[in-house]
């Protein structure tokens, strides 16, 4: 049996942050029925590369929406409404990532649903919270990164900040997002069973893993910049690039791990200066350092450099691209790329499940579904008979 197994979500959102959060929930046994629009679904459904076949589906929806139950719903009809609170009246969790207000103005408001179901946990995620003067606008996960800090740290002093290259923003809120959620139902156990809420901000998820700008700049008044790929005061760390051009990451910044990789290279002079027993003696000669670095890793290939590495025991790797990843032994042997089969049954891989638990692992049961692919069951689970079910599709309301 999965952790979270019995455990029932209803995901309100679309998009990443808060599909994202139901996922995880969906890996390890929550039954996740998200809600989505009739005839329009998650715009996820249509977003970056789509398998051309009959449905013509995006094949980061097939992976987002795994193991979720899809039921449509138009919000806007009584009928509609009606039955999301049913719903929800049998739930443990709420997903949510409107834009504050939206929600209240439908009459599925906190107030209203925890009424409802005094035992609910409501996962809110939005781009400034649910309080504050700017909760009403919108705000995507490229503005939580950028309001919380990550973007001004992130690239080339001389150049403008860059973007990570994925939605990290959104990830970042949607770890928060369960995390709360795990909380919050473990709170309930033992609390007395009341339900809360979760108020996830993109911008204070981004900013909750800056690690010590706050107290650097209160105390010391010191604003970290951009340093491209080098952090100062952790030296050296940085990244390579080999004889025949591979970029390659080196982390040599341990005292022990310095010494063991200068002598590994050639350099026991180094190894053996007291001004570069620690790291803040390091730092000031950075320069040096990374000049060597530079040099002797300019003068091999990749493979010897991972392998003088390896064997002094010194952190360092090239920088995969998702075709290294496929090619790479230990994502083989952990099983982070699993087979699964597109709509028409042809095979294709997908990120494994994370973390691994050891007794009660989270696994792939199912792909994205089709746009209400589970209307009729979960309608007729809530006590709809028949007649009933096919009068909401043809008012509109499913």
């Amino acid at each position: 049996m999965k952790p979270l197994a019995g455990v029932r979500v209803v995901e309100l959102g679309t998009l990443i942050a808060g599909p994202f959060c139901s996922r995880i929930l969906a890996e390890f046994g929550a039954e996740v029925v998200k809600i989505e629009a009739p005839g329009e679904g998650d715009p996820l459904r249509k977003w970056r590369k789509l398998y051309p076949d009959a449905t013509g589906t995006s094949l980061w929806w097939l992976v987002q929406a795994r193991n979720k139950k899809s039921v449509t719903a138009n919000l806007k009809h009584p009928d509609g409404l009606a039955m999301v609170k049913r719903l929800i009246a049998r739930a443990d969790i709420v997903v949510e990532n409107f834009r504050p207000g939206v929600l209240e103005k439908l009459g599925l408001g906190w107030d209203v649903l925890s009424a409802l179901n005094p035992g609910l946990v409501m996962v809110r995620l939005s781009g400034f919270g649910q309080t504050g003067p700017l909760a009403g606008q919108p705000g995507f996960g490229a503005i939580g990164e950028s309001m919380g800090g990550l973007r001004y740290v992130t690239g080339f002093a001389d150049r403008p900040p860059v973007k990570t290259g994925v939605s990290i923003g959104d990830g970042i809120a949607s770890l928060w997002g369960a995390i709360g959620a795990l909380m919050a139902l473990r709170h309930r156990e033992v609390g007395g069973g009341k339900g809360q809420v979760v108020d996830v901000a993109l911008y204070e998820a981004v900013f909750a893993m800056m690690e010590s700008t706050v107290p650097e700049f209160d105390v010391f008044g010191f604003v970290r910049e951009r340093t491209g790929n080098v952090m100062p005061g952790i030296t050296p760390s940085n990244t390579h690039t080999s004889r025949d051009g591979r970029h390659l990451i080196i982390g040599a910044n341990g005292d022990a791990i310095f010494r063991r990789f200068m002598q590994a290279i050639g350099r026991p002079d180094l190894a053996a200066d007291p001004e570069l027993a620690d790291n803040a003696g390091r730092d000031r000669r950075a320069t040096e350092i990374y000049g060597v670095i530079d040099a002797w890793v300019a003068a091999h290939d990749a493979e010897t450099v991972l392998s003088v590495a390896a064997q002094a025991g010194v952190p360092a790797s090239h920088i995969f691209s998702v075709a290294d990843m496929f090619a790479d032994p230990q994502y083989a042997a952990r099983g982070m790329l699993e087979w699964a089969r597109l709509p028409d049954g042809k095979p294709f891989r997908i990120p494994a499940v994370v973390p691994k638990l050891g007794d009660t692992p989270g696994s792939t049961e199912w792909l994205g579904p089709a746009l209400g692919e589970h209307t009729d069951a979960i309608l007729a689970e809530l006590g709809y008979s028949a007649a009933e079910i096919s009068d909401m599709h043809r008012n509109g309301a499913v």
